[in-house]
């Protein structure tokens, strides 16, 4: 029979392991003594302890007087306040009563100025004014279009009429609306070559008719080469 040579070192390190897995924990725990119990305020952060004041510094001036210092007594005014607030009363504007406005039978009532019912921002100096940023973009919008016209005529360019451009235009959509025709009228069933070559070609010529057809809309102004 097969005898591992482990076997007696197995044993040995049970027999001197056993004892101290006996309890879960330390078998004695140290009690706590009476004397040591929570006082109050016992774990609030403590201050440091305060230095003496070295030699040659001076104390820091107080803002509360010292024990030896008296207040001025017996000092009287000869201002008559009574006269003084009569002549103020009399010859100073009334005060004017903020406007309310009341909206329940109740007599609930609030501010009118930060209700949004007064025209406030109406009768502002700026109201309805073009705020100077947007005056100045479009003054720098026309001195470029006013640059970039020159350079197209000294390039020999010119610019299509109105007119012109709107002719184009709609030709090109009539071009458009052939070729689309056409492309409906293609089989559902493209098998062959020149059926898949003249396809090809029509989704083609659609784009690029697509693509002028934007780019007369979008803009306004074209030029062309003078020949």
């Amino acid at each position: 029979r097969y005898v591992s040579i482990f076997a007696p070192a197995v044993r040995r390190e049970a027999a001197q392991n056993k004892a101290q897995c006996k309890t879960m924990g330390p078998a004695k725990v140290a009690v706590p003594s009476p004397k040591d119990f929570l006082q109050r305020r016992s774990k609030e952060p403590k201050l440091p302890e305060r230095q003496k004041e070295q030699d040659g510094k001076k104390p820091p001036t107080l803002s509360v007087p010292r024990r030896t210092e008296h207040p001025v007594m017996g000092v009287r005014s000869k201002k008559n306040f009574i006269n003084t607030n009569v002549v103020s009363a009399i010859k100073g504007s009334p005060k004017k009563p903020q406007p309310i406005c009341v909206d329940t039978r109740q007599g609930d009532k609030y501010l009118l100025e930060t209700s949004g019912l007064a025209p406030k921002y109406i009768n502002k100096k700026d109201y309805g004014v073009i705020p100077k940023y947007l005056i100045e973009r479009k003054e720098e919008m026309k001195r470029a279009q006013k640059e970039y016209e020159e350079h197209l005529k000294e390039s020999a360019m010119k610019p299509l009429s109105d007119e012109e451009r709107k002719s184009i235009l709609q030709g090109l959509k009539k071009n458009w609306d052939e070729v689309y025709h056409a492309f409906q009228r293609l089989p559902l069933q493209v098998d062959t070559i020149p059926k898949k070559m003249y396809k090809e070609k029509l989704e083609s010529q659609m784009k690029h008719l697509e693509h002028d057809i934007e780019v007369f809309e979008k803009h306004k102004v074209i030029y062309i080469a003078d020949d």
